[in-house]
């Protein structure tokens, strides 16, 4: 390392780490604004952009010795230039590879500069997934390899990194090449000893193979080393937010509860046994000497909603504001409109009138002036909001009551700016993901935790499958009985639209296909994350009126969405996803009077994934599935995707890693009263970055 965190690129030059990612060579204007998009604006941020997979290639075949449904690399040439397919949404760029009577159709989506690159009659390496499509074996997005090129990574392990318009995966891998061929990169920030006790490898080994590995051991080792990392400084933060506020008075005291009990008589049914417990442990956080801290941890649909409510009225009562964060517009605008129907039957019942208000991104400037009036003024007892609750703008009168719901969906420093809008209000974070409560103790440190463990009686049990992709036909035909009935239908693809690495159902092409096989009368609609917030309330708005009998979605109606008409829940490559997602997601189904049903999908052949997606069919329950998923993982595979997706985390998994996370809490607690300065400087990057992924 030199002097002030150089890195020596070559004779006469040095780039620091906090450098712009413009420094290095090739980076021109339009490059370092297409790797913004990506989070990298620096050096660090480059080699902190992880691989999210990593593919390995094997001695290439020829067309005859094709096996379907896998990745391989297929030897062959061209007897015809590539040509142009003309129509359909997208360019389309396709060939055929001939053997005998062996044919492999070739396809590339946006790439027409490849008919002036491949050259007819000469040998290449093509490779990727080979299937079965419209009866012909085809190979759609293939890397192509000359014979020598491909020999040289043949049997390495190659990583496959997240892109965005403008940035290609020989892009991302020739900077951080350059980054990690010309210089001594990091002083570890770790101290000796921790390393040591837990076997953990040194930083700078573990960038250089976490990019390019050299071997299984050595991406283990370099994924160990970096997953700690996260958990360590994570846990670290969480800490340190709990020093700093748990000798906070309690100067938002509530004592009556009187509105509290008056509203739970308004209720169409009574608490349950797990509702009770949790209020009453919250209403004595309000009577206490210090400011409340709390997590309100229950499954899908055990009616943490309510609580939320109870809260926030019996602030409102003692003379306070209370506010309410979600992390999408739609379940905020839900809440909103629940609440207000909800405090009109209480009004009605009572004569005492909640006053509540919505603010989120979308909203016009002038209705969000309106909102920052009322709300200084002390015209709005309840705010309920997304991550614009946080802006400068907002100014409360009198803010006692924070709440945040679905958590593990908010950056570290983001409860604590909603807590900074208060004179040390009481806090309230709400999660439905089922975290065993050992995991929740050290991802929520600095708050006390209740927990809602059982469903009302009201609830009908999901009844849930795991079948093969030959169950299809049955499954559309019981989907179309089901719209005929009146019925709704979610079903879920892991990918938008088709994938240049994955071989995975996508949300475009499945829309299309369905609509192919159900009668023309039922109303089929699609949603994905890549769609603007006006157009993804548009179509939830329609499946919540009806207008929609089938939507098929990504994983984005995993929170947010509450249709008590849709009764079944079908996932695509359900084998692809974290059991406590899937729970998540077929809590989306079950909230009404109906039977409902979950449909599991299983593409591949795998015992192990069928074993871990019948645990589904054993059981409704959230925490239950969690804490077998963990017993059945293991250390996971280093080769495929996170499957949590939880939190801030980029390469560790909550589920997957749960060990790490316990050897992270334990260091957390060694070191939160004496960091070492190398430590301390990381400490500060990482709040820095955690405080700017708010989405404002």
């Amino acid at each position: 390392m030199l002097p002030g965190g150089g890195i020596p690129f070559f004779e006469g030059d040095t780039v620091k780490i906090t450098d712009s990612i413009r420094n290095l060579r090739g980076v021109g204007e339009k490059i370092e604004k297409n790797l913004n998009k990506l989070g990298i604006f620096t050096v660090e941020d480059l080699l902190e952009y992880y691989p999210r997979a990593y593919q390995t290639y094997d001695e290439p075949v020829d067309v005859s010795e094709i096996t379907p449904g896998k990745r391989l690399a297929v030897r062959g040439y061209l007897h015809r230039s590539l040509a142009r397919i003309p129509g359909g949404r997208v360019d389309k760029t396709a060939g055929v590879l001939a053997e005998g009577n062996s044919r492999l159709q070739l396809i590339w989506y946006r790439m027409p500069y490849l008919k002036k690159q491949i050259i007819s009659g000469k040998t290449y390496i093509f490779y990727g997934s080979v299937k079965n499509k419209n009866g012909q074996w085809t190979m759609e997005q293939a890397e192509i390899f000359e014979p020598e090129a491909y020999e040289k990574i043949r049997s390495s392990i190659q990583p496959i990194y997240s892109l965005t318009e403008g940035v290609h995966q020989k892009m991302i891998g020739k900077l951080v090449r350059q980054v990690l061929d010309e210089g001594q990169l990091f002083e570890d920030y770790l101290p000796e000893e921790l390393r040591m006790e837990f076997h953990l490898a040194e930083y700078n080994y573990a960038l250089h193979h976490i990019h390019y590995p050299k071997d299984r051991d050595s991406l283990a080792a370099a994924r160990r080393r970096l997953g700690f990392d996260e958990f360590f400084l994570f846990a670290l933060a969480i800490r340190r937010m709990k020093a700093s506020r748990e000798r906070s008075e309690n100067i938002h005291p509530a004592d009556s509860g009187a509105w509290a009990e008056q509203f739970m008589g308004c209720l169409d049914y009574g608490l349950t046994g797990a509702q009770q417990r949790a209020w009453k442990e919250i209403f004595k956080d309000f009577s206490g000497r210090h400011v409340m801290n709390r997590l309100l941890q229950g499954d899908v649909g055990s009616g943490k909603t309510v609580i939320a409510q109870l809260a926030l009225l019996t602030a409102v009562e003692a003379g306070y504001q209370g506010c309410l964060m979600a992390p999408t517009e739609v379940l905020a605008r839900q809440h909103y409109e629940s609440f207000q129907r909800d405090f009109e039957k209480f009004y009605k019942a009572s004569g005492i009138r909640i006053r509540c208000g919505l603010l989120t991104g979308s909203m016009k400037v002038r209705e969000k002036r309106e909102v920052y009036e009322a709300l200084e003024n002390h015209e709005i007892d309840i705010l309920i909001g997304t991550h614009a609750v946080i802006q400068e703008k907002v100014h409360f009168h009198n803010l006692g009551m924070v709440i945040t719901d679905e958590q593990h969906r908010f950056g570290v420093n983001q409860r604590e700016w909603l807590f900074g809008k208060g004179n040390l209000p009481h806090v309230l974070v709400m999660s439905a993901t089922p975290i065993p409560r050992t995991l929740a103790i050290i991802l929520y440190g600095d708050l006390d935790i209740s927990v809602i463990d059982e469903l009302p009686a009201r609830r009908k049990p999901i009844k849930n499958c795991v079948v093969d992709t030959g169950y299809r036909p049955a499954a559309y035909r019981f989907i179309e009985k089901q719209a005929a009935e009146g019925h709704q239908v979610y079903i879920i693809c892991p990918m938008v639209e088709e994938s240049e690495f994955m071989d995975l159902e996508n949300v475009l092409d499945y829309t299309e296909k369905i609509r192919k096989i159900l009668p023309p009368s039922i109303k089929v609609d699609y949603l994905h994350g890549k769609m603007t917030g006006a157009q993804k309330d548009e179509i939830m708005e329609r499946f919540h009126r009806k207008e929609i009998q089938v939507l098929v979605s990504t994983t984005v109606i995993e929170v947010g969405i509450n249709v008590p008409n849709a009764t079944v829940m079908m996932v695509e490559n359900a084998e692809r996803f974290g059991l406590a997602q899937l729970h998540q997601l077929r809590g989306r189904v079950g909230r009404g009077d109906a039977q409902s049903y979950c449909i599991f999908v299983q593409s591949g052949k795998s015992d192990s994934a069928k074993e871990r997606l019948e645990i589904l069919v054993k059981s409704n329950d959230g925490f239950y599935i969690a804490s077998e998923d963990l017993k059945l993982r293991g250390p996971g595979d280093m080769f495929g995707l996170r499957q949590s997706g939880l939190m801030d985390f980029h390469i560790a998994d909550l589920y997957q890693d749960s060990d790490l996370l316990q050897v992270a809490g334990d260091c957390a607690k060694k070191y939160e009263n004496e960091i070492p300065e190398n430590l301390e400087r990381r400490m500060e990057r990482y709040m820095r970055l955690a405080g700017s992924e708010v989405i404002l």
